[in-house]
């Protein structure tokens, strides 16, 4: 075999094609690691009883499926949902049998109830039927619905707008491009880093705990913990930008406000229009959870009925969030439309 020529072994010829070996390992690496984690977290059962409950009701296999049941449940007594509501007029503080809502009536409903009595050092329970006057109101439980679906909304648009007053400062202070001191650029970063590592959840209760119940705290909760990504997602489109405008328009003599205003703005902004209509959608998703721990919106209403197996109040529940989103999808990628065809 002839010997290479040495201009072409100093220009890297011929080419030694990468090892494979490695590569390979770190697959099989993982992929036992994942196999571990999988026993670890119990993956296998749900998966076992899915198709024991597949096999039950499709096959007609002998058995019960806890898998199959549950959903069972949800689906009969979840379906239709239920968008009347019904109360007893002793709960209802003010009640004026003369001035009732729009199309709502009284009735007489028997209700059962178990009394406990000790009879001869024995506890004996007893069933006691008691006549009771109800309020049923054939749509109100969509107005209670609509209420808290409005606050809920209410609560992620200012948790939204209170994410934007931070992230734009914290955002033209992580960026390398805006901010030439370094310190700065590192502490800005920390603080987003900080601020998104907290879950809503969490710094929720720490609000409720300063402010109070109600959406001051689910405002603050969201707000706080979207900036951090926003802030972030603003720096990083910052940097990566392409540095061609800014260059040109900072050799005429503008400033650096005028460069970012007039050349670095445009490349970026159908991209945080992006990511506001993202976060605002997650801060709704989130926002109907945020009732659970006191921080206001549809969150309580939604566990209270699950917990109390009302599911088909829970489906309305659910309806709710899901149109909410999908107009809210809707309005949002109208609106960058017609932003960017602008």
């Amino acid at each position: 075999m002839s010997n290479p020529d040495p201009q072409l072994e100093r220009e890297g010829w011929p080419v030694t094609p990468p090892s494979r070996r490695w590569p390979l390992l770190v697959v099989l690496v993982a992929l036992v690691l994942l196999g571990f984690s999988f026993h670890r977290m119990g993956l296998m059962d749900p998966i076992g009883d899915t198709a024991e409950g597949l096999g039950v009701k499709l096959f007609g296999i002998e058995g019960s499926s806890q898998v199959v049941d549950g959903a069972v449940q949800f689906f009969e007594r979840g379906w239709p949902p239920e968008i009347a509501r019904v109360r007893d007029v002793n709960r209802i503080e003010g009640f004026d049998p003369e001035n009732l809502p729009l199309f709502s009536h009284i009735e007489m409903r028997e209700e059962t109830s178990v009394e406990l009595a000790v009879v001869d050092g024995k506890v004996v329970q007893t069933e006691v039927t008691e006549a009771t006057q109800v309020l049923v109101e054939p749509v109100g439980y969509l107005y209670r619905v609509g209420w808290l679906m409005l606050e809920t909304f209410e609560i992620a648009v200012w948790g939204t707008v209170f994410s934007l007053l931070l992230a734009v400062p914290l955002g033209a202070l992580a960026s390398n491009r805006l901010t030439p001191i370094k310190p700065l650029v590192t502490l800005a970063r920390s603080i987003c880093s900080l601020i998104r590592a907290i879950p809503e959840l969490i710094s929720a209760m720490f609000f409720v705990l300063m402010f109070g119940f109600g959406p001051v705290a689910g405002i603050l909760a969201l707000g706080c913990h979207s900036a951090g990504f926003l802030g972030k997602f603003f720096a990083d489109d910052l940097d990566n930008s392409d540095p061609g405008p800014a260059n040109a328009i900072s050799a005429s003599g503008v400033g650096r406000l005028g460069t970012f205003r007039h050349a670095m703005l445009p490349l970026v902004a159908p991209q945080y229009m992006a990511y506001l209509q993202y976060i605002l959608e997650r801060n709704v998703r989130t926002a109907t959870v945020l009732g659970i721990v006191g921080a206001g919106g549809i969150g309580m209403e939604l566990l209270g009925k699950w917990t109390n197996f009302q599911y088909g109040h829970a489906t309305t529940v659910l309806i709710a969030i899901f149109l909410t989103v999908v107009a809210l999808e809707a309005l949002t990628q109208y609106s960058r439309r017609k932003l960017i065809s602008d």
